[in-house]
């Protein structure tokens, strides 16, 4: 008993001397932590008391895991964008301080992904493995580290990579009115990068949810999800959440840029960004002017759009192509909106409505729209190929209003007339169809030679097929001088041109006796039914 009394002592003894020893070498430390106060909350906004030491888009933590922006830093209150469920919000909830600014997941894990601005999922899997962060607002590419556009991004469309091509690191905006097919063409551009190891980045920016999971529907069935992000706000997203989700998609961007990858970002679309922008000052109280809607519109888009470029070869080569896209009103190019993005841009892909009433789809209006460099990066064998083709287009849209009223035109004029129809008939293209480039050559080689002007423009289509279908045909080394950097030779176009003609003989031949076994009207006799241009079949 005795020693076991003994042995309890000594062990508390030596419990009591490290204890004290402890108390000895520990270094109190202190930590401060600014907490705020909520002291109203509206759609979308919350004004916050205290946290003197806030910097100026800082993350702020709320009550129940939601975050909010520092937007407007005042003498006594600060404006937060909140970015999550505000309606949980009270008056008087704590508010904290994170220290860092809004960030957002980035890395080969997001492949694949649906996902919001705040990198959670929604595509129903779990969250995404990635632990580097990168901020959503990153300063543009220095001017020096910069290098020139030289390669196309082909985008699988005729009258695009023809006539208005787009270059690796170029900013080229979509724009026109509601229901015209912009974002259709952003679509087709992505599912035409498959196999050609460019990345994609889809930012749907206050879409409705059904619009946004066709168009991932769309994207998964042809197989360009292994390739592309796609990131989400919804019509009923908080603003905050739209605001900030063009920003945050083009820092996972830049992060396969930075890696010397090629990358694609299409921002659908940058109305509803600048309205959702407008929502905010609104809330927030901001005087319009310089530091608010609409004079800030600008900056907000620019910063943005300036991210995209094309890096020098010992910076890894990488590119970021942004395809942007605007809402206009009532055909008006001249709007305010507009007209920031197109000064802000390389180059506009307009389309028009009485072209998609037409059936002229895709509906681009080929006089409005212009690459400013894309065509420093196209291919020469669509230089060799497609150069009158836009000349000649346009010569056909000032003589069309004319042969409308019925006018009588010469020979001449007549056959410019008829060319023109089967250059807008051959540029027409089905949407989620691209075309590869030897197709895309091989038919618009025999649409600027002529091949097709002995086919009748009802059976235009199936011409074209038929021509597409040869492409099998074109020798090796042909369709790599096609693909490469090399003008096409002599021989190189006599062996296009067989193929085209053999392709369309039987068509040409059934044209021909059409032709000659109906009797043909006198040209004063056809009125307008002839001479005015006809409009093209809208396509199912």
């Amino acid at each position: 008993m005795k020693d076991g009394t003994q042995t309890l002592g000594s062990l508390v003894g030596d419990v009591f001397d490290a204890l004290r020893q402890e108390r000895v070498q520990a270094v109190p430390t202190m930590e401060p932590r600014e907490i705020g106060v909520v002291t109203s909350v509206a759609t979308g906004i919350a004004r916050v008391s205290g946290l003197p030491g806030v910097g100026a888009e800082e993350l702020l933590r709320f009550a129940g895991d939601v975050y909010g922006i520092a937007f407007d830093i005042e003498e006594n209150q600060i404006g937060v964008v909140l970015l999550g469920d505000y309606w949980r919000l009270r008056t008087g909830d704590e508010v904290q301080r994170t220290g860092r600014v809004m960030d957002v997941a980035v890395g080969e894990a997001l492949l694949g992904r649906v996902i919001d601005p705040l990198g959670q999922p929604l595509d129903g899997r779990p969250a995404v493995a990635s632990t580097t962060r990168w901020p959503i607002e990153r300063p543009a590419t220095p001017i020096m580290d910069r290098a020139p556009v030289t390669e196309p991004i082909q985008t699988g469309l005729k009258v695009i990579d023809a006539l208005i091509p787009i270059g690796r690191g170029q900013r080229e905006l979509i724009l026109g009115d509601r229901q015209t097919g912009k974002t259709a063409v952003a679509i087709d551009t992505i599912l035409n990068q498959r196999g050609k190891d460019v990345l994609c980045v889809y930012c749907a920016i206050g879409q409705r949810a059904s619009a946004v999971a066709k168009v991932v529907s769309t994207l998964r069935d042809a197989g360009a999800m292994a390739y592309t992000v796609v990131l989400v706000t919804e019509g009923d997203d908080p603003p905050g959440l739209a605001y900030i989700a063009p920003y945050a998609a083009t820092s996972i961007a830049e992060y396969f840029m930075q890696a010397g990858r090629d990358v694609l970002i299409v921002y659908d679309d940058l109305t509803h960004h600048a309205r959702a922008y407008r929502e905010l000052s609104l809330l927030l109280r901001r005087p319009p002017g310089r530091e608010a809607f609409p004079g800030d519109i600008f900056y907000i888009h620019s910063r943005l759009l300036e991210r995209a470029t094309h890096l020098r070869p010992e910076l890894g080569g990488g590119s970021l192509t942004a395809l942007p896209i605007i809402e206009t009103e009532a055909q008006d190019m001249s709007a305010y909106i507009p007209t920031n993005l197109i000064s802000i841009t390389d180059g506009q892909v307009y389309l028009s409505p009485g072209l998609f009433e037409l059936g002229v789809l895709p509906a681009v209006d080929v006089g409005r729209s212009v690459s400013r460099v894309g065509g420093k990066a196209q291919r020469a064998a669509y230089r060799a190929v497609a150069g009158d083709l836009k000349l000649g287009y346009a010569q056909f849209e000032e003589l069309e209003t004319f042969a409308r009223f019925g006018a009588r035109f010469d020979d001449a004029t007549r056959k410019t007339i008829d060319h023109g129809r089967r250059i807008r008939a051959c540029l027409k293209q089905s949407e989620s169809a691209p075309l590869s480039l030897g197709a895309q050559i091989l038919v618009l080689l025999a649409l600027t030679q002529g091949l097709f002007d002995a086919v009748e423009l009802d059976a235009m289509s199936q011409a074209e097929r038929a021509v597409r279908d040869a492409v099998d045909q074109i020798p090796p080394q042909v369709a790599a001088r096609l693909t490469g950097a090399g003008k096409l030779t002599q021989a190189d176009r006599d062996c296009l041109l067989g193929l085209a003609r053999d392709a369309l003989a039987p068509l040409a031949a059934h044209g021909d006796s059409a032709k000659d076994g109906a009797a043909q009207p006198r040209t004063e006799d056809r009125g307008d039914s002839d001479a005015g241009v006809a409009a093209p079949t809208p396509a199912s």
